[in-house]
């Protein structure tokens, strides 16, 4: 099997904790993201009331853009927000990140689950600082420029 930079897209997401999600009708914003290659998507979790919330009932256009130099991953991922209504979904994914905005803990009236389903992402994916230093050296001794990764466009 070919390993590609969409697995490694996937494969990297397990190591980031978070990015900025928007949409046309929310600035960015930090959001804890929870990967399910399974499900093609990435999952949030919010409370009524917020921008993002109001932006996933509405099935809005968003972005989620990534900068991670522990998880070796930099991307701009564009695709769709939904509201979904999933309690095993939501299981799945509460965390003790998810329980602390909530009074009630998981049984909290104000959880919104929302679903980001990506159609298209431009990323980066990088060898690490060793790697990446090296490189650095090695291109400023050279007329070569830095070999420091991948970049490509995904679709989903």
């Amino acid at each position: 099997m070919t390993y590609t930079l969409k697995d490694t897209f996937w494969d990297r997401l397990d190591d980031i904790t978070a990015g900025m999600l928007s949409a046309p009708s929310a600035p960015p914003r930090p959001m804890a993201h929870a990967a399910r290659r399974k499900d093609n998507m990435l999952w949030f979790i919010t409370a009524q009331g917020t921008d993002i919330a109001e932006a996933a009932k509405g099935g809005a256009q968003a972005q989620y853009t990534l900068a991670s130099s522990q998880g070796q991953l930099y991307a701009a991922v564009e695709g769709t927000l939904s509201k979904v209504n999933d309690p095993d979904k939501l299981d799945e994914i509460w965390s003790p990140m998810a329980a602390a905005w909530f009074e009630e803990g998981r049984q909290d009236d104000d959880i919104v689950l929302v679903g980001f389903k990506p159609t298209k992402a431009e990323v980066w994916e990088t060898d690490g600082k060793a790697k990446t230093l090296f490189e650095m050296a090695r291109a400023n001794m050279s007329d070569d420029t830095p070999d420091v990764g991948q970049h490509g466009h995904l679709t989903f």
